[in-house]
């Protein structure tokens, strides 16, 4: 299932309206302004699939990007999850925002795998963390380190060795794979892009 043939497809605010046709899905999952949109956006070859804005916290529902022909139902979908950890958003939005994300990520049946977008800068933080107690053990898990190319060679390499401990410390039954990721650079672009179409080909 080709990535590059994604097409907006849907936005879901409440648990109601999720796909029920039991198509196959894959959630990008990550702390406001990691680059998940931006990530999205270069791994579909689009510049504005997803929304990619300087104000974290615009996500604010699972936006579903299906993919296959545009004359035909979606074989696939992308989905886009609500950014997590951004201070300015009301509590209350931002609770019912977890509630959506959590459950969906927790208990719909459709997903394949999910993608952690994280900033490398920042590494794994312990909101990213209580992210991962929603995906279920078993659910493949790909980890993107996103902006690669903000950090020089010999600190992504550190960086890189710290996040790899602190990942394989979480001990998930399931296949865990990070990927040193730039969307500016397109380092790792084409191993996660053929990563994720082997998860929704299967």
């Amino acid at each position: 299932m080709r990535l590059i043939s994604a097409r907006f497809g849907t936005t879901v605010a409440k648990w109601s309206q999720l796909p029920t046709a039991g198509i196959p899905e894959v959630a990008f999952v990550g702390r406001s302004n990691a680059g998940k949109s931006t990530a999205i956006n270069a791994l579909c070859q689009r510049k504005r699939l997803a929304f990619a804005s300087k104000t974290p916290g615009r996500t604010q529902a699972l936006n579903f990007f299906a993919l296959g022909r545009e004359d035909e139902p979606a074989a696939a979908y992308l989905v886009d999850t609500p950014g997590y950890g951004y201070a300015a958003t009301p509590l209350a939005v931002r609770q019912s925002w977890n509630l959506l994300a959590g459950r969906y990520l927790a208990e719909h049946g459709a997903l394949r795998g999910v993608v952690l977008v994280l900033d490398c800068r920042r590494e794994v933080t312990a909101l990213d963390h209580k992210l991962l107690e929603f995906v279920p053990v078993d659910l493949p898990l790909l980890v993107l380190m996103a902006k690669a190319d903000k950090l020089g060679k010999s600190e992504l390499g550190q960086t890189r060795r710290r996040i790899d401990q602190t990942l394989q410390a979480l001990d998930r039954p399931s296949p865990l794979t990070m990927i040193v990721f730039s969307a500016n650079t397109g380092q790792g672009l084409e191993t996660a892009r053929e990563h994720i179409e082997r998860w929704l080909d299967h």
